[in-house]
């Protein structure tokens, strides 16, 4: 599970007496610092999401630039928008040994430095490296912990909150792009990217508010272990050995010898290091840094291993037919989304609608009406009257019609009525944590999301370039729609056709597992 220790906040103790203990829910839970959480991941989207929709603005100061094609240079928001999505179950990795707040922190320094890095970009191919894949990997890293970490917070009210801190990505489409074309004729879009890498170093301070969960108890246990270490500087120093034990205990045979072996290292070092108080300050200097690698070699090893149990070692999660449908489905989805904020603005100009598109744009209305959809489709999921699963098949087939019609409009009006209805369906996206816990259960959300996640990066990666090679053999964006529309309605036929739908009730199941 991506979730470290730390992050999921319930004291699991040893492994005898992890039955009879209860869990106590910790009080922040739907509550107290959980808005905070909220608060933190719709600054996220913000950033990250709500920049990456107003790409367009530095896409055509590349073009001016560097007079590349439109196919490359549009390669470099591709690739900034797909391995954002691409990278989240490699981010398990770093989340399993580090836990939310610091793989956050750690992605925003990457965000930033891939920002500031593309300013002294000489040609294309650089941008592909410094904005395309560092500042990419670097959003990915905060995104999937903003996600999990609402998830973790809300139980009642998680649609509604997912919900609501996913409406940054709208007003982030508003406000970067402002902040961009204001940036871009005032400065170039040099120092406007330089500028923009500053402000994303507030992805760090996102990060910092991702505090983990932690029950009374765990508190407690802590505290008394302050006061007992103050005491006893032996004492503390074989509870920190204990503490690494206890940090992911394996099933496996090999992996117990492993680790029984690192805590030798660890035993010695503590002994030597009790007993040879009159040693040198640099051979204590040296034990201590011993003891040091061998604990971050404990963990590094426990966190690579709950990773890859996690994904290739949990068949229940590939075994879930409805599960892989829904991977189906979302290496389709992502770009029915994006496909119409790339094109719409050429298809505009193709029926001599530019006068009325410049007054209100038609992406202005998807990024409008999508924060209202985010926020409608989230409480009316959370209706105990009302099955999320049945809000997002409607949400999709209301989008896939409007993908499909819309080639059909050629007025202003026809068009913003479509557009409006694609903002309003696509609001779905907030759904799609609350889905995919109620199809694999709470233990496993936060792998499934990273899967789905990844699939719909596959396809914001490769959706707008297809579209783009559609448009130069039948020079038409008709076709784009129709394909793109069709591909997704395949991927949602594949979500209808699968026999277990009718019989699962995700909702009480999920609500089981988090009791036990």
């Amino acid at each position: 599970m991506y979730a470290s220790r730390e992050d999921i906040g319930y004291d699991f103790g040893d492994d005898s007496e992890a039955g009879s203990k209860p869990i106590k829910p910790n009080p922040n839970i739907d509550g107290g610092w959980a808005w905070m959480i909220v608060l933190s991941s719709f600054l996220v989207h913000i950033l990250i999401m709500g920049s990456q929709m107003a790409l367009g603005i530095l896409n055509m100061e590349w073009l001016e630039e560097f007079h590349q094609s439109r196919g490359l240079t549009a390669w470099v928001s591709s690739l900034s928008m797909g391995i954002t999505l691409i990278v989240g179950p490699f981010i398990g990795l770093f989340i399993s040994m580090c836990g939310c707040r610091k793989t956050a922190i750690i992605g925003g320094i990457l965000n930033a430095l891939g920002w500031i890095l593309s300013a002294y970009a000489s040609n294309v191919h650089y941008l592909f490296l410094t904005f395309g894949v560092t500042a990419g990997v670097g959003s990915g890293m905060v995104y999937l912990p903003a996600v999990v970490m609402v998830g973790q917070y809300f139980q009642k009210r998680r649609a509604l909150a997912q919900g609501l801190s996913t409406t940054g990505t709208g007003f982030g489409a508003f406000l970067m792009t402002a902040l961009l074309k204001y940036l871009c004729t005032e400065f170039g879009w040099r120092n406007a990217m330089f500028i923009q890498g500053a402000v994303s170093l507030n992805l760090c301070v996102c990060g910092a508010l991702m505090r983990p969960l932690f029950t009374k108890d765990v508190v407690s246990e802590k505290h008394v272990v302050r006061s007992n270490s103050e005491d006893n500087q032996a004492k503390a120093l074989s509870h920190s050995a204990e503490t690494i034990k206890s940090n992911g205990v394996l099933s496996e045979e090999p992996e117990k010898k492993e680790e029984a072996t690192n805590e030798e290292v660890l035993d010695r070092v503590q002994h030597i290091e009790i007993g040879g108080k009159s040693r040198s300050g640099k051979s204590m200097y040296g034990l201590r840094i011993l003891k040091t690698v061998s604990q971050l070699t404990v963990t590094v090893r426990k966190g690579f291993a709950i990773w890859y149990s996690s994904y290739f070692g949990a068949a229940s999660l590939f075994t879930n037919r409805v599960f892989v449908a829904f991977i189906f489905w979302a290496l389709f989805a992502y770009s029915s989304f994006v496909i119409p904020f790339i094109h719409l603005p050429e298809i505009v100009k193709q029926y001599n609608l530019s006068s009325q598109n410049n007054i209100f744009p038609l992406t202005s209305i998807i990024a409008i009406v999508h924060i209202f959809g985010k926020v409608i489709l989230g409480i009316i999921s959370d209706l105990p009257c009302i099955s999320t699963w049945n809000v997002f098949l409607m949400a999709n087939f209301t989008l896939v019609t409007c993908i499909l019609t819309l080639p059909l409009m050629q007025t202003y009006v026809t068009l913003a009525v479509v557009c409006a209805l694609i903002g309003f369906s696509s609001g779905y996206f907030s759904l799609m944590p609350v889905v995919t816990e109620d199809l694999v259960g709470t233990k496993h959300l936060a792998n499934a999301y990273g899967i789905i996640i990844c699939a719909n990066g596959i396809s914001a990666l490769l959706g707008p370039p297809f579209a783009g090679w559609i448009y130069d053999m039948t020079h038409k964006y008709d076709f784009s729609f129709y394909i793109s529309g069709l591909l997704y309605m395949v991927g949602i036929i594949f979500l209808l056709i699968q026999p277990c739908i009718q019989k699962k009730q995700p909702r009480k199941k999920s609500t089981e597992e988090a009791q036990v």
